[in-house]
């Protein structure tokens, strides 16, 4: 690889050796499948095929907070896709989502399955199927969108910009990191200013904005990210650490994170989930004391 300062980009780009990185092995200019893959599906009509990733976790909180409010529809096998080995581009997977990224879900209630794809899309989805954690009042459902899209359009910074090339590029670039790491505390700063006038993101009803922010930011501020909270000195903002303490003290909040979750303790991973009881009887640390 080329040192930074020496590097003249071509007159056409070719890829003609590995990117490098944590992800180089899944990492490619083309789309479509590499493999035949059949996805497995459970018996709830919502099947959810997904990763412990911040992307990921918005969609098992939304399904958690769902039943915690008494959706009894919202009931989901959540299957695992590992996206290091490349599960997500096998056939099965990118038939759900031609972009072969979790989270991907498909709604077989209906006489004809849909597919959702985009974790965005699949939280608007999820609340206007079960009239939830969506205001329907114009003024406040749009506030509750404009976080939301906020969300989409911001957390690549985050997680490919400063997550890749603090945490996961195979050199550090000064340059890089500090362009990433500049936008993403301008990025808390906007957050902390609106969490000072505001008890939740689009006011005072926790909706999917919330929803889609806290695994992104609140998992950062709370020191789940990267381990760059001292780098970006998390602490400054105090109101985002409130908004985060508040939304991770709720018990679906808490069970969504431990949802396809592969990392981290093993009680707090539940790999797959097709009943509530597998919180209780199918963490990691349970099923490897199964095989011991």
């Amino acid at each position: 690889m080329a040192d930074s300062h020496d590097y003249i980009p071509p007159q056409v780009w070719t890829w003609n050796k590995p990117s490098g990185g944590t992800f180089a092995n899944i990492n490619r200019p083309v789309a479509g499948p590499t493999h035949e893959k059949v996805l497995p599906v459970g018996r709830h009509p919502l099947q959810l095929y997904s990763l412990g990733t911040p992307n990921g976790v918005k969609v098992t909180i939304m399904l958690e907070e769902l039943l915690a409010a008494g959706h009894t529809g919202a009931e989901y096998d959540a299957w695992l896709i590992r996206i290091g080995e490349g599960d997500q581009f096998g056939s099965g997977f990118v038939e759900i989502n031609p972009n072969s990224k979790i989270p991907a879900l498909l709604d077989r209630s209906g006489a004809k399955p849909i597919r959702v794809f985009e974790s965005g899309s699949i939280l608007l989805y999820l609340a206007e199927k079960f009239g939830a954690f969506l205001p329907q009042q114009l003024a406040a459902r749009t506030e509750t969108l404009n976080w939301l899209f906020w969300q989409m359009g911001s957390a690549p910074y985050l997680g490919g910009g400063f997550g890749h090339f603090y945490a996961y590029a195979p050199v550090k670039i000064e340059y890089a990191i500090d362009r990433f790491a500049m936008e993403v505390k301008r990025q808390l700063d906007v957050l902390d200013r609106r969490l000072a006038e505001s008890q939740y993101l689009a006011g005072d009803e926790y909706t999917i904005a919330d929803i889609a922010v806290f695994p992104w930011y609140g998992g950062l501020v709370r020191g789940w990210q990267y381990g760059a909270a001292e780098f970006l000195s998390v602490q400054d903002y105090a109101n985002v650490q409130r908004w985060a303490e508040t939304i991770f003290a709720r018990p679906a909040v808490k069970r969504g994170r431990m949802v396809n979750r592969t990392s981290g303790e093993p009680s707090e991973q539940l790999r797959e989930r097709h009943d509530a009881r597998d919180f209780e009887t199918s963490t990691q640390d349970k099923l490897e004391g199964r095989q011991s």
